[in-house]
Parts: C-alpha cells; structure tokens; sequence
C-alpha cells in the first residue's frame, strides 16, 4: 500500500514540475503515473548499483551525489517513457530530482509518518 501511494505522490509532484518549468512536460495523469511507475522500478535495480559504482564520489560529497543519481534515474525514466515524459536535459533532471526528493521528504513527514502512529 506505501508503495502505491508513493507512486501516487510521485506522479503528482510529476505534473507539478510540469506545471513550473518549461524543460519538463508530462503528456498527463496517465504519463506521470507510468513515469513514477517506472522511476520506482529503476530505483529499485539500477539506483543501488549505481550507487555502489560511485561510492567513494558519494562519500566525498557527503551524500551529496545522490542528486546526480536521482537525476540519472529520471533520465533514464525519461529514455523509457518516449515522448509523453520529457526533461529537457541533465540540469532539468538535476533540478527535478532535488524538488523530488525535498517534496517526498516533507511528504514523508508531514503526512505519512503521522499516520504510522494511528
């Protein structure tokens, strides 16, 4: 069930970024649900093997290259889902997976760990 709803979350802050950049276009509803479909299948077997391929750049940015991750994740999203979901370019990307990733943190605790203790 968390797994459906972060889809969910995920495909509407897809049409919000959609709504705010012009490098970023989602086709609809229907796109941005299958883009965050996707996006949580490659998080799930590309993103920890990128992420043990880049180790030492992580640890030497102090984490902070998993923004670059994130970015490369929705590239590849991007590759996948054709023209009804495209990113401008890898700063797009970049940009995206920062509001992505501050929107599900904020999400995250605002909304869903309330929840939890229900």
């Amino acid at each position: 069930m968390r797994w459906i709803i972060g889809i969910l979350i995920n495909a509407v802050i897809f049409i919000a970024l959609a709504g705010f950049f012009d490098g970023f276009e989602v086709s609809g509803i229907g796109a941005a649900i299958g883009a965050s479909f996707i996006l949580s299948i490659l998080n799930v077997l590309v993103k920890p093997i990128l992420i043990i391929l880049t180790l030492p750049v992580t640890i030497l940015s102090l984490g902070l290259f998993l923004f670059v991750i994130n970015a490369i994740t929705l590239l590849l999203t991007d590759g996948l889902m054709g023209s009804s979901f495209e990113l401008s370019g890898f700063g797009m990307a970049f940009l995206a997976s920062i509001i992505l990733s501050l929107a599900n943190l904020v999400i995250q605790k605002a909304v869903l760990d309330p929840m939890k203790e229900k």
